[in-house]
């Protein structure tokens, strides 16, 4: 049975390793795993349609689609406003992930916090809901007016995220911004305000694990070949960040985006990691078997 990735996700608030067909692997901390990567990484389609030419495409891309795939799923993407006549109702959020760190941006109120784990946020608080192009439009004006981006690089997110300050300051400074968010005038006349309420995904990241292991990690895992091996036990995981303590006591980081599309075979968990590693700062029996590992 071949067991091709399809990303990390967060169903019920916990990492789960998906796979194509949708089985899925809970991540569970502490746990031990190890996997091998087989032949070559292939796209994985658009808008859940397989890819027609299951093109190969390069190890290190985040998004793991052929150049058609890729331009088919952006111009249905709510990102790109390719669906601006969406009528699921939007919420507008601020995403903390450390000290001044913070973004704004929207997700469909049907997802929940799903978004916001997907991304690693450590907290984050809700401002409006209402349709999308009037969270979009808010969405801007809250950008401008506040100095917050509406995206941070993942490499900004592994940098402090072995440091975090207490809960009381991550709340304090949503809320400051919250303060400061929901008296601005311009907000759409469709978006409707939400009462500030701080919630926190420290324990759900398992972030504690970190700070027994010194906080950051010594490394980051961004590309996988054929027959590279990735083993350890699970540490902590935040959007697509997996942490692993490693064979040699240390501790890795994989960006499980670059998983997607290849094959994984299981692999010995006590195994040393053998595919390329980066610094931080670089930017069964018969049957239907159960999960990898």
């Amino acid at each position: 049975m071949e067991w091709r990735c399809a990303g990390l996700g967060w169903p019920g608030g916990e990492p789960v390793l998906r796979w194509e067909g949708g089985r899925g692997s809970v991540l569970a901390y502490g746990r031990a795993i190890g996997f091998r990567a087989v032949g070559e990484r292939r796209c994985v389609g658009a808008r859940g349609n397989p890819c027609p030419l299951r093109a190969v495409v390069p190890a290190r891309a985040t998004q793991a689609r052929c150049p058609e795939c890729a331009r088919l799923d952006r111009a249905f993407s709510v990102a790109a406003d390719g669906v601006p006549d969406d009528p699921r109702t939007y919420r507008v959020y601020l995403a903390w992930f450390g000290a001044g760190l913070v973004k704004v941006g929207i997700t469909a109120e049907e997802r929940g916090a799903v978004r916001l784990l997907e991304q690693g946020a450590v907290a984050f608080c809700w401002l409006g809901r209402g349709p999308l192009m009037a969270a979009r439009r808010t969405e801007e004006l809250l950008r401008a007016a506040l100095g917050v981006p509406d995206r941070v690089p993942y490499a900004r997110k592994r940098a402090v995220r072995g440091a975090l300050p207490g809960w009381a300051e991550r709340a304090a400074e949503l809320e400051g911004l919250y303060r400061r968010a929901v008296v601005l005038e311009g907000w759409a006349e469709a978006l409707e305000r939400v009462g500030f309420e701080a919630v926190d995904h420290f324990g759900a990241f398992g972030l504690a694990g970190l700070g027994a292991l010194g906080g950051a990690a010594q490394g980051v895992v961004r590309e996988v070949v054929d027959g590279g091996v990735v083993a350890g036990r699970v540490v902590a995981a935040a959007g697509p960040d997996l942490y692993l303590e490693v064979a040699d006591g240390g501790l890795l980081v994989v960006d499980t985006r670059v998983l997607v599309g290849w094959e994984l075979a299981a692999a010995d968990a006590g195994a040393a990691v053998t595919v390329p590693v980066e610094g931080l700062g670089a930017a069964g029996g018969e049957g239907e078997q159960g999960g990898l590992f």
